[in-house]
């Protein structure tokens, strides 16, 4: 069974490429361009790993919060362009298992990938 991975970001060329890529891997992709998106997706949908911007309108650390509300068990990715280490540690104590800086090395993103679903 293909693993499902919900990628959640307010940039759709983000969105796009990181889809394309992880796809061509073989895995199933979910699609949320906001916050709000990715909530009200992740009610009716069960990824097996989340990738969240940490920028967005409503922001990636609040949207974690909520996933772990929802989900304590959740494997969560943050996408940053920060490399600010209070939000880093925040995020980690929320639960994120790991961190991908924007921009990255689609290699790197779909190895990140495979070892937080344990492949």
């Amino acid at each position: 069974m293909k693993k499902r991975i919900m990628i959640a970001d307010d940039s759709r060329s983000i969105v796009k490429a990181v889809k394309k890529v992880l796809e061509t891997e073989g895995f199933e992709v979910i699609t949320a361009y906001s916050g709000e998106d990715c909530l009200t997706k992740l009610k009716k949908e069960k990824p097996d790993l989340i990738l969240l911007d940490i920028l967005m309108s409503l922001s990636g650390v609040e949207v974690l919060k909520s996933i772990m509300k929802l989900n304590p068990k959740a494997n969560v990715i943050m996408l940053t362009v920060m490399g600010e280490e209070p939000v880093i540690k925040e995020c980690r104590r929320l639960g994120a298992k790991d961190f991908i800086t924007k921009p990255f090395d689609n290699k790197e993103l779909v190895q990140r990938v495979k070892q937080a679903l344990g492949e």
